[in-house]
């Protein structure tokens, strides 16, 4: 498939992305389509501009060369929280919580159309209490003092107590323990099944293959494979060809 034609379904679009971190080029011309409604996963391992490509959609690092759009309007130039008001959230890796605040103060910063706790909508409250418990149980309980997990899910709830039209998640899976694995798989399939636009970053491949519509797999700042996931977890070859995965390592 190639990314780097238009697509009617496009939600986000990159074609023909680099970025030069000082000294360094890191993407190399990166084509990319995440659909409206369907979750992209981003493969690829260790230093393949995986985190590069999410932070360049954010205006994080600039756009050297080609173009990101988004709902067709150009997002290169512009901004962090301009593009954010565009309905974009992001969940880095390192969760982007504030340790000091409660989880109720950390969900509040998140949502522009709240200033006080009683201003949030309750039924998305509801609906997030019953995606991430935790954020419920722990609701007044310092963000710093969470578990592992508990910050992701955190994060996440961030991203989505307000109404977005696209999800950038990098590696929610990172560091935890396989039980709290899967439950983050079972609120992400949640998210999917409301039709959550989402381009999510894993290593897991486990998780790549529970929760991918799409799939992407980049190697040196470039996008180098492009289908459905589907495809991938039903071919060992592909998976061996672009992944260097055999059957026996995420059985």
């Amino acid at each position: 498939m190639n990314q780097g034609l238009p697509r009617d379904d496009a939600l986000l679009q990159l074609q023909g992305v680099h970025t030069h971190i000082g000294a360094y080029h890191i993407l190399h011309g990166v084509d990319l389509t995440v659909r409206e409604g369907a979750v992209t996963m981003l493969l690829g391992r260790n230093g393949a501009g995986k985190t590069t490509t999410l932070r360049t959609i954010m205006g994080l690092w600039p756009t050297a060369q080609g173009s990101t759009r988004f709902k067709g309007q150009a997002l290169q130039g512009l901004p962090t929280p301009d593009i954010a008001r565009l309905g974009i959230a992001y969940v880095p890796e390192t969760m982007g919580i504030f340790g000091d605040l409660t989880v109720r103060d950390n969900l509040l910063l998140a949502a522009r159309q709240a200033r006080r706790a009683a201003e949030l909508d309750p039924e998305r409250l509801k609906w997030i209490f019953s995606l991430f418990p935790a954020v419920q149980k722990f609701w007044l309980y310092p963000a710093g003092k969470l578990s592992g997990g508990q910050k992701q899910m955190l994060a996440i709830a961030r991203a989505i107590i307000e109404p977005r039209a696209l999800l950038l998640i990098d590696e929610p899976s990172k560091g935890l323990a396989p039980s709290i694995v899967q439950n983050l798989i079972g609120a992400l399939r949640e998210l999917k099944s409301q039709r959550a636009s989402v381009l999510l970053v894993e290593q897991n491949f486990a998780v790549a293959q529970a929760l991918g519509d799409d799939v992407a797999v980049m190697d040196d700042g470039r996008v180098i494979h492009h289908g459905s996931m589907a495809e991938l977890v039903a071919s060992p070859a592909l998976q061996q060809r672009f992944l260097g995965l055999s059957l026996e390592t995420h059985s």
